[in-house]
C-alpha cells in the first residue's frame, strides 16, 4: 500500500483555505463543500503520484472538477431580493460592498470567475493559472481582461479599483 501518511495534514492544514476558494467559485457553502470533498478524494487516490508540494493539483482538481460540474448541469440557486437601503450612516455598507462585488463575480462565465479567484485570491501568476485551466497565458490574460472589464461595468456594484497589470 502506497504511504499517504502525510495526507490528513496536508488536509487539516490547506483544507480550510481550499473551502474557501471553493465557496469562491461556488458561492455555496454546502456546494463549495461537495466540491471539496470530491477534489480531496481525488487526490487521495493520485497521493502517491503527487509531488513534495500536492497544492496546485489539488487546486487544479478543484477548479477543473468545478467547471465539469457545472458544464453537466447548470444549477440555479433561488435568491430573494434584499430590501432597499437605508438612507444615513451604514456600519455593514463594507460587508454589503464586498457581497455585491461577489454577487457580480458570480454572474460572470464561469471560466472568468475562476481565473479571476485563481489570480487575486490565490495570488497565482498568470503561467500557474494557466496551468490549471490548462490553456496559453494569453487566454488567462484575455478572460482577466473580459472579466475586469464586466465588473467595472456592472452597474449593481459601487466603482472596483483598479487592478495594476489587468
Amino acid at each position: 500500500m502506497a504511504d499517504r501518511s502525510d495526507y490528513p495534514e496536508f488536509v487539516a492544514s490547506r483544507g480550510e483555505g481550499l473551502l474557501l476558494t471553493a465557496y469562491l467559485l461556488t458561492r455555496n457553502w454546502a456546494t463549495a463543500e461537495d466540491l471539496l470533498q470530491e477534489a480531496l478524494v481525488k487526490a487521495w487516490r493520485a497521493w502517491p503520484r503527487l509531488a513534495e508540494s500536492p497544492d496546485a493539483y489539488v487546486r487544479k482538481v478543484v477548479v477543473n472538477t468545478y467547471i465539469s460540474w457545472w458544464r453537466r448541469w447548470g444549477g440555479e440557486d433561488p435568491s430573494a431580493d434584499l430590501p432597499e437601503r437605508v438612507d444615513g450612516p451604514d456600519e455593514y455598507r463594507s460587508y454589503d460592498d464586498r457581497d455585491a462585488i461577489w454577487q457580480a463575480v458570480g454572474r460572470l462565465p464561469r471560466r472568468q470567475r475562476a481565473v479571476l479567484v485563481l489570480r487575486y485570491y490565490e495570488e497565482l501568476t498568470i503561467g500557474e493559472v494557466a496551468e490549471i485551466l490548462g490553456c496559453t497565458e494569453g487566454t488567462v490574460k484575455s478572460q482577466t481582461s473580459k472579466a475586469l472589464t464586466k465588473l467595472r461595468a456592472d452597474e449593481s456594484i459601487v466603482p472596483l479599483p483598479v487592478i495594476e497589470g489587468a
